[in-house]
């Protein structure tokens, strides 16, 4: 009767702690699922991706600024001149207070004067890139790539990039209606842009040609290019990158490097070796900020290329993934704007600058961990810069504009009000979408009879079957809904005219068979 008793009361424990096992689990997903629906509720605000650029762009730049300031202490002392261990940390928070400023601008300028400004913009960079070969350029770090001017410099290849960007998807839209013809697919985008990459490449710039080459492929592949040309411009890419290595000496130690990092550990290799010595240093939680040892001229001009080994040196691999984890969020975010908006210009513009971006952000932690050869790219708003800032902040404010020209955040804007950062960035109500009037009535012209049928004038081609009219796309968005119909109506009754013999029109007959 005993024995009988502790199995029953041995039962009844065990199904008690598998009660409170399923109740832990049911308590979790209901945590998990209101965690859920509160993001989904806050990424369905109307300007949720406008404040999460504001957001990632300040936690990137200050992360940054942290950074510089720990790498560039030892860098910046120089006892011969008795200067200050904060010359360059001084210096990077110039560049930061003007990229602020820069930011600004490109948040509050008007897309559409700035597309107008494309094919002006173009010229100029093109001139610039070829002014730099000249002797008005100046020579650093073995490349004639820089105007310097006192204590200011410039290099062109970094305004090129936004230049190539904004050009190419005002080209693209402009010949929509035309593009599944490869001739007008391709030129004059592609030779522009090869006429940029050799410029660079004259200088010689491999770094800098690198980041051309990206935004042309995104600007193909946002305007609605075929795969089988990316096949074609990967086989390029590979041939051109063995080419180069091959006719350059410095070039190819990077590539020999890179097979065998340990063939010349205190050469050729050292920057290599260093960075992985010192991300493997960091451990899991690093050694804290200002601890690392590195930059103590073990890992020279940590402070530009490098400066991802630091932060995994003394933030460690949690460090490491924070700053991965931003430059993720970027690339959702910057994605989620391509999509979400109507325009076929702001559309490309958003996706190729966000690639442009992202990437550069890809190959510069790819060398660094050893996964690609170094190419001298730096880590956005990480890495000590002066026009790489610049331009960076220059983009992320664009994105940040073409943000607030979501239908829902135009619609938002202009009946609410411009919200605290509206008000405090004293920023202007974006203009809604409206197509081309080819567009709105259906037609195009010459130049829409000879593209295939299902085509409309004012955006891309994609590639994946045809996707939804514009007028339909407008339709969908509530704020231009009865816009729409009613511009629609208007248009029917003014080209058919009334029906005599009832007075009504005969679009209201047609609608009544």
């Amino acid at each position: 009767m005993t024995a009988v008793d502790d199995s029953r009361s041995g039962g009844s424990a065990r199904q008690g702690d598998g009660g409170a096992g399923t109740g832990r689990k049911k308590r979790t997903e209901r945590g998990l699922t209101a965690v859920r629906t509160a993001l989904t509720a806050w990424l369905s605000r109307p300007l949720a991706d406008f404040h999460l650029m504001l957001a990632v762009t300040g936690l990137l730049a200050a992360i940054g600024t942290v950074m510089v300031l720990s790498a560039s202490s030892v860098s910046s002392y120089d006892p011969d001149n008795a200067s200050s261990v904060y010359a360059l940390f001084q210096r990077h928070v110039v560049f930061l207070l003007i990229g602020a400023v820069v930011f600004w601008a490109g948040v509050r300028i008007p897309l559409p004067k700035l597309r107008s400004w494309s094919n002006s913009s173009m010229v100029v960079a093109l001139g610039l890139l070829a002014l730099v070969l000249t002797p008005l350029g100046s020579n650093q770090n073995g490349s004639q790539g820089w105007f310097v001017l006192g204590p200011v410099s410039l290099q062109p290849v970094e305004v090129g990039k936004v230049v190539l960007a904004l050009w190419g998807a005002h080209i693209l839209v402009t010949k929509h209606n035309v593009l599944h013809q490869w001739r007008h697919l391709l030129v004059p985008l592609v030779p522009v842009a090869l006429l940029m990459c050799a410029l660079v490449m004259a200088q010689p710039d491999l770094g800098g040609t690198i980041p051309l080459g990206i935004v042309l492929v995104a600007l193909l592949w946002f305007g609605g290019a075929p795969k089988r040309l990316f096949a074609v411009i990967l086989g390029a890419g590979v041939a051109a990158s063995v080419v180069l290595a091959l006719i350059a000496d410095y070039r190819l130690d990077r590539v020999m490097t890179f097979l065998n990092p340990g063939e010349d550990p205190l050469g050729k290799g050292l920057q290599a070796n260093q960075a992985l010595y010192a991300l493997a240093d960091g451990g899991l939680f690093g050694k804290g900020l200002g601890q690392g040892q590195s930059k103590w001229m073990y890992l020279p001009n940590v402070q530009h290329d490098f400066i991802f080994a630091l932060v995994g040196e003394e933030l460690g691999f949690v460090g490491c993934i924070v700053v991965i984890g931003l430059f993720g969020l970027l690339t959702f975010v910057g994605l989620r704007i391509a999509m979400r908006n109507l325009d076929p210009w702001i559309r490309i513009v958003a996706g190729t600058l966000t690639v442009s971006v992202v990437s550069q952000a890809a190959i510069n932690i790819g060398y660094v961990v050893g996964l690609l050869p170094v190419t001298g790219v730096t880590l956005p708003l990480i890495s000590y810069g002066g026009t790489s800032l610049l331009v960076t902040m220059l983009l992320l404010g664009l994105l940040a504009n073409c943000a607030r020209h979501e239908p829902e955040a135009v619609a938002a804007l202009r009946t609410q009000g411009p919200g605290k950062f509206g008000r405090l960035m004293r920023l202007p109500a974006p203009e809604p979408y409206r197509p081309p009037a080819a567009t709105r009535r259906g037609g195009g012209g010459a130049a829409a009879r000879g593209r295939p049928r299902g085509q409309g004038g004012g955006r891309p081609a994609s590639r994946g079957g045809r996707a939804a009219s514009v007028p339909d796309r407008r339709r969908a968005a509530p704020e231009y809904g009865r816009r729409a119909r009613t511009d629609t109506g208007r248009g029917d009754r003014r080209r058919r005219g009334p029906d005599r013999s009832t007075g009504a029109s005969r679009t209201t007959r047609r609608g009544r068979r």
